[in-house]
């Protein structure tokens, strides 16, 4: 095992501060969308009361916080560090969800927040060093090579494809859309975010980056795709549970970002095959923690109503939401 350059210790750091605002921020949202529910259409039926909640807004700051953390941390270390170590915001998420939400976290969940963890570590410690880049035209060069605009075309489709035709089909009973939706355009935003921020770090090292017209193409691309990452989390939050939202965008969004960034940036090509196994290993045991929190959550939920006499009709989080259940909860 190589040891870690100081520039993945400063990426570490800012991506476990990063964790730890954005996972709060759920949270903090998730209360501003239920407050203004009450008064006025939910999120996820197209209303936006929720921009005249406070709660929301303090969400919405956390999670500038957290954003900019870990904006900062990809201009120091490869997406294959960062990126992973978003699995932190789920356990601080699944946790501060059981005793503020009351969205009750089953004793094998907090086997699947140590699972996540030590996923976490392993990747960490056998990352990948990021390679010396010296102009924001060196990646703008990497953006346009074959590979890397063969896999935005398909994003581009899948994304349409979802929001015009699934999305008002079943975006309120399948997750999966308004998640899919997030993680690919996600992906495309943390390839686009990693090129912003390196151009910051080259400006403020004394060479000006911003008079290339790619900077700033890389910046229109990460305010659009933010923006719409915005609308179908928020829809998301709103119908659906926090504690499985959280692992399930977890796993996508960090899926298609390590394939973008591998195809981008080529983060493997200097690494020897026991390494990348491990890594690989470590992404699988997140993978495993993510899967536990969800399962978590159905047997938390079993356990609170069992020995009620009321029928709770089986659902199925990740792909279906129960309308009926739905609406009798909307009034808590």
């Amino acid at each position: 095992m190589e040891e870690m350059s100081p520039d993945n210790i400063h990426g570490l750091i800012l991506a476990v501060s990063s964790s730890i605002f954005i996972g709060s921020s759920f949270i903090i949202k998730k209360k501003g969308l239920k407050k203004a529910g009450v008064s006025g259409p939910r999120a996820g039926e197209g209303g936006y009361g929720y921009l005249c909640e406070p709660w929301w807004w303090a969400g919405m700051i956390t999670m500038v916080v957290g954003e900019i953390a870990n904006f900062a941390a990809y201009a120091f270390a490869p997406a294959i560090l960062v990126t992973p170590l978003g699995a932190l915001s789920i356990i601080f998420s699944a946790v501060l969800a059981h005793f503020i939400l009351q969205e009750k976290l089953h004793m094998f969940g907090i086997l699947g927040c140590v699972l996540c963890v030590v996923g976490s570590t392993t990747i960490v410690l056998h990352a990948p060093h990021e390679q010396d880049i010296e102009s924001v035209k060196q990646v703008w060069s990497l953006a346009t090579e074959p590979g890397f605009l063969a896999y935005s075309a398909v994003v581009l489709v899948v994304v349409l494809a979802l929001i015009f035709y699934y999305e008002p089909r079943y975006g309120k009973t399948h997750m999966i859309v308004y998640v899919g939706i997030c993680s690919l355009m996600g992906s495309l935003t943390v390839m686009s975010v990693k090129a912003v921020a390196i151009a910051i770090k080259l400006t403020f090292s004394g060479m000006n980056q911003f008079k290339y017209f790619h900077a700033w193409i890389f910046i229109i691309v990460v305010t659009i795709c933010c923006l719409l990452q915005i609308n179908y989390l928020n829809k998301a939050l709103d119908n659906f549970n926090t504690a499985v939202i959280s692992p399930v965008y977890y796993v996508m969004f960090t899926t298609f970002t390590i394939l973008a960034s591998m195809i981008m940036f080529k983060d493997w090509a200097s690494q020897s095959g026991l390494q990348i196994a491990t890594e690989l290993c470590g992404f699988v045991t997140i993978l495993s923690g993510t899967f536990l929190l969800h399962k978590t959550k159905d047997m938390g939920n079993s356990a609170s109503m069992r020995g009620t006499t009321s029928q709770s009709p089986r659902e199925t989080p990740v792909f279906i939401n129960s309308g009926s259940t739905r609406s009798s909860n909307s009034n808590l």
